[in-house]
């Protein structure tokens, strides 16, 4: 048998800047059929040819793109999703109005619209930074001098499917967000993306003596606005445990783990494939977490019925906030030394290297719940 490698596919903001593409387009010629455009994806420095489903006329000045999204061979539940974008052309004095719209008279405005998830804290569209980016870089290179559009971002199935992932517990609601550092959908769960992740692994452990390991795309961009040199940063998914192993292996002298606390506490127990397919221990962990510290029978049977660990989180702080207690710092401390503790012991146990590991988790809110000593102290050297 040939082993293949798995097949990448693109992010959902190639596909949304795609359709963007194909409604311009329509603008510029209702007559021609758009059946594909390029985008350029930035990172990395390639362009992709995208398939157009459809693309129409809606009324005056204003056209519809639709595409798919094909994002490889990615447990990825946006697979074959419908990814529309409104094009509405301004030119001229129109766009003093699109000021009174929270444009503030920009060549390109790009909206939220049924299906694209909002932040529930401010509101707005749940649009990041590299959607942005793409988005402006392909249309602006197509806009002449005068002209300004509006572009409404749709994902008619987004809200539905919104409910299947753990966008709520990063304060993501009504939708799913355009997230992602790059225009490529690598495969985070199939076997073969495991050795693609070591070599990156490799390469950057001859760069740097400590790395800094992050589960997804949140921890990415969370610990790049804290500072964090972005070629330091190791992208795991949900294989923690070979990625420890294999850090030890490299020689690498220090990592710090950064990740959600609701991923990140499986290790405290052990679980060094966070999968919640594989293993799900986290209302059993922080049960006997809140055991040990103290807390009453009845108020860890509570912890234990959350339906997330967001919730139990929630619940601690509302304890804390009534008592003046300090639960979540001490429950949460001893989570994370254990994660500390657990993981070096897991790359000792593999390749007999004693490598000391600190920890940071950090909420749906984006902000930091507790570092361990040593992840504290590794934060502040690299930052």
């Amino acid at each position: 048998m040939t082993k293949t490698q798995p097949l990448s596919g693109y992010t959902l903001p190639v596909f949304a800047c795609a359709a963007a593409l194909a409604a311009l387009r329509c603008l510029r010629d209702a007559t021609k059929c758009v059946d594909s455009v390029s985008v350029d994806l930035l990172e990395p420095p390639i362009t992709a040819e995208i398939a157009i489903e459809q693309a129409s006329v809606l009324k005056t000045d204003t056209a519809l793109g639709v595409t798919r999204s094909e994002p490889g061979d990615n447990l990825d539940l946006t697979r074959n999703t419908p990814v529309w974008a409104m094009v509405e052309l301004r030119r001229g004095g129109e766009g003093e109005r699109e000021r009174g719209r929270g444009g503030e008279g920009e060549q390109i405005v790009i909206l939220g619209g049924e299906g694209i998830g909002r932040h529930a804290v401010g509101g707005g569209a749940a649009i990041y930074d590299y959607a942005m980016r793409l988005l402006r870089s392909n249309l602006g290179r197509e806009l002449a001098p005068g002209e300004n559009i509006t572009v409404t971002l749709i994902l008619p199935s987004g809200r539905q499917l919104a409910t299947r992932t753990s966008n709520e517990a990063f304060g993501v609601v009504e939708g799913l967000s355009l997230l992602g550092t790059t225009g490529i959908s690598q495969p985070l769960s199939a076997p073969g993306q495991l050795e693609v992740y070591r070599e990156q692994l490799q390469q950057k452990a001859e760069l740097f003596d400590c790395l800094v390991f992050c589960i997804g795309e949140n921890g990415l961009d969370l610990a790049r606005k804290l500072g964090i040199n972005p070629q330091r940063l190791v992208k795991t998914a949900n294989w923690l445990g070979p990625l420890l192993v294999e850090a030890g292996c490299q020689g690498v002298q220090s990592i710090l783990l950064f990740g959600y606390h609701g991923k990140l506490m499986k290790l405290a127990a052990g679980i060094f494939h966070t999968h919640h397919h594989l293993a799900d221990g986290r209302r059993e962990i922080l049960t006997a977490y809140c055991a040990q510290a103290g807390m009453p029978a009845d108020a860890c049977s509570a912890i234990f019925a959350a339906a997330t660990a967001e919730d139990a989180l929630g619940q601690l702080r509302a304890v804390d906030a009534a008592t003046g207690s300090n639960l979540v710092y001490r429950i949460y401390g001893d989570i994370a030394r254990q994660i500390d503790l657990r993981s070096s012991d897991c790359i000792f146990t593999h390749t007999n290297q004693r490598i000391p590991v600190g920890s940071v988790m950090f909420g749906r809110d984006r902000q930091i719940i507790v570092k361990s000593d040593i992840g504290d102290t590794f934060l502040t050297q690299i930052c």
